[in-house]
């Protein structure tokens, strides 16, 4: 397991559809050593902090393996490292694999695996498609949040590494199969919102579908 690619982006405007957008979408790979700080990468930052960006959310992992995976889909060329916003490209870690409360080592940094990625519009403004987010959710392949518990410098082809597994046997796979189509699995409701590491509005959100699931 490593680190592909470390990606960074900083807010740009852009046309979508008549209207101009703020986003921070658009990354590019870093060249040496990235330092990680509590809320994002040096060089990267979030548009909109109403739904990006903050501790749960300070970087997002996306791997690499699902590249080609688009490539069939979408018909498109090779996209670079960091198309889908991700700021670490890596290989070897795949949602079913990674459980919600992981902690993961790179480099001198170390982090905390928080939940899926649940796309915004911007997605489809990346790709110059309005189905983008659909396809991305019913796909299952949307990476996952890392929470920084240590600060620290990271670099293109560092060792990615488990430091410690969550009991709780919730994967990243788990969390999004709930969300997309699993909602009525009541086993695995209850077991997500015991969760220490998922974020108070996710388990508000499934709280409320295991206890009121005609709300």
């Amino acid at each position: 397991m490593h680190l592909v690619s470390v990606n960074v982006g900083l807010p740009r405007e852009v046309e979508w559809h008549g209207r101009w957008i703020r986003t921070s979408i658009w990354k590019s790979p870093a060249e040496g050593s990235v330092h990680v700080g509590a809320l994002n990468l040096e060089g990267d930052q979030q548009s909109d902090l109403s739904v990006h960006g903050g501790a749960d959310k300070a970087v997002y992992a996306y791997p690499r393996e699902h590249y080609e995976y688009w490539r069939r889909e979408l018909g498109a060329k090779d996209p670079p490292w960091g198309a889908f916003g991700e700021n670490f490209t890596t290989h070897g870690l795949l949602e079913p694999d990674v459980r919600i409360g992981d902690r993961l080592r790179a480099g001198s940094a170390e982090f905390l695996v928080t939940q899926p990625r649940m796309p915004c519009f911007k997605l489809g403004i990346r790709f110059g498609r309005d189905d983008m987010v659909k396809r991305f959710l019913r796909s299952g392949r949307t990476g996952f949040y890392l929470a920084v518990l240590r600060e620290g410098e990271v670099a293109r082809g560092n060792p990615l590494e488990f430091a410690g597994h969550d009991d709780h046997g919730v994967t990243v796979a788990d969390i999004a199969a709930l969300y997309a189509r699993d909602m009525d699995n009541a086993d695995l409701l209850r077991r997500v919102v015991e969760v220490p590491a998922l974020p108070e509005g996710w388990k508000k959100y499934f709280r409320q579908r295991l206890f009121e699931p005609d709300a």
